[in-house]
């Protein structure tokens, strides 16, 4: 019976075989690829070695999947980072309903380029005047609470 990391080696290899005939690579070139890792053949390199070298391949097919594997990021960092300004816990799949809500759709991954963009300027803009709001509030407060000391703040 083979491990878990034993199948993952494998989906990796064919994977890995299969994106290097998708690019068009030689022989060569990908014995050149695979060198740069420090090994003679594919089946030596790590799982994570697999990993990184399937990121590249796949990049250099579809450079648009790579920004928006970025701005997929930074969408859920702007949502989490608005969730945590509310004093909201969140998860990675909690934030993702969020961001499909938000967008209209069902799938976090349909979401396209343009309007993950929107999404990621909106939830910082949310954080920049959630941020403010607060500050004004704290000072009203404190002005409520111990009157207004226009001698050590003017405004």
């Amino acid at each position: 019976m083979a491990t878990i990391q034993q199948g993952q080696q494998k989906w990796l290899l064919r994977k890995f075989h299969t994106l290097c005939t998708r690019n068009g690579m030689s022989t060569d070139q990908k014995l050149a690829l695979i060198g740069s890792y420090g090994v003679v053949s594919s089946k030596d390199m790590t799982n994570r070695q697999l990993f990184e070298a399937c990121e590249l391949l796949e990049s250099a097919i579809n450079p648009e999947a790579e920004k928006l594997s970025k701005t997929r990021k930074r969408v859920m960092a702007a949502i989490g980072g608005w969730l945590s300004l509310i004093g909201k816990e969140a998860d990675a799949e909690y934030i993702k309903t969020i961001a499909c809500r938000a967008a209209g759709v069902e799938n976090f991954n349909r979401i396209s380029l343009g309007r993950l963009t929107n999404l990621y300027n909106m939830f910082c803009k949310k954080q920049k005047d959630a941020r403010q709001v607060n500050a004004v509030c704290g000072r009203i407060a404190y002005e409520v609470r111990f009157g207004n000391d226009n001698t050590t703040n003017p405004n």
